[in-house]
């Protein structure tokens, strides 16, 4: 099934996004990218190493002229810090399609979304296009996607949790708003999260530790492209309305 989509004006055969850290090395982390499928990596910038060449390099292993590199803001706590922290990444890769997350606090990660509001605003001005992590709030959603926001990415769970979708309701009220893409970001735990996340409407699913912390994490990213594929073949084939009782398959009357 050739099923692509679109951010920004770029186009991807894939809708699985799948992060960098937490793997053993980054040799791991290829080969679950590889067999993911995927075709967006997200890079934190203040954690994995893009541009100091006496260490190793995720670039000499995951090619960024054949994988989008999505730059990202992980562990910014305030909406300035996140907006230095791209505008290094710039500078470090030329890069404008960016990642952007302000933390409220450390405990639960969940997004401060005032500061996020402010941080989306600044950055699209400045040329960026900025893909936004949010809380699951259609609200909020809205907001920044009236802000500049070229892809809105709600948390399905704490991240890192692996708890799953949390509150499908109101992930469905987001994609139902949206005009720009909506990804699930956060939360997965295994592939039938990453399936509900599709069949719920969502453009695609981002991921990190369901992948990089399985006991097999290639097998588990191939797991994920299978899911991501068949949530979103679901999604289009439309589901059967739900019933509060049975319904027999077969038709009660004329039997013998």
């Amino acid at each position: 099934m050739t099923d692509s989509w679109s951010v920004a004006g770029r186009t991807f055969n894939s809708r699985l996004i799948v992060g960098t850290g937490k793997y053993k090395d980054f040799e791991q982390n290829a080969a679950a990218l590889e067999a993911s499928g995927a075709q967006i990596v997200t890079v934190a910038v203040r954690r994995v190493n893009v541009s100091d060449p006496s260490a190793p390099m995720l670039t000499d292993y995951i090619d960024p002229k054949k994988i989008t590199y999505l730059p990202n803001t992980a562990g910014c706590f305030t909406g300035d810090e996140a907006i230095r922290t791209l505008r290094l990444a710039r500078e470090a890769g030329g890069w404008d399609l960016v990642k952007l997350e302000v933390l409220g606090e450390a405990k639960t990660l969940y997004p401060d979304m005032r500061e996020t509001l402010k941080a989306t605003e600044i950055l699209a001005k400045e040329g960026f296009l900025p893909m936004v992590y949010c809380a699951d709030d259609p609200i909020a959603a809205k907001q920044l996607e009236d802000a500049g926001a070229v892809a809105i990415m709600p948390l399905g769970a704490p991240i890192g949790s692996g708890l799953g979708l949390q509150n499908k309701v109101m992930i469905r009220l987001i994609v139902e708003g949206a005009k720009v893409p909506v990804l699930v970001d956060a939360g997965v735990g295994t592939a039938s999260d990453a399936s509900v996340a599709m069949e719920l409407g969502c453009d695609g699913v981002l991921m990190n530790t369901a992948i990089a912390e399985a006991k097999d994490p290639v097998m588990m990213a191939g797991a994920m492209k299978l899911a991501v594929q068949s949530g979103r073949a679901a999604y289009l084939a439309g589901r059967m309305g739900r019933r509060q009782y049975a319904d027999p398959s077969s038709p009660l009357a004329g039997l013998i």
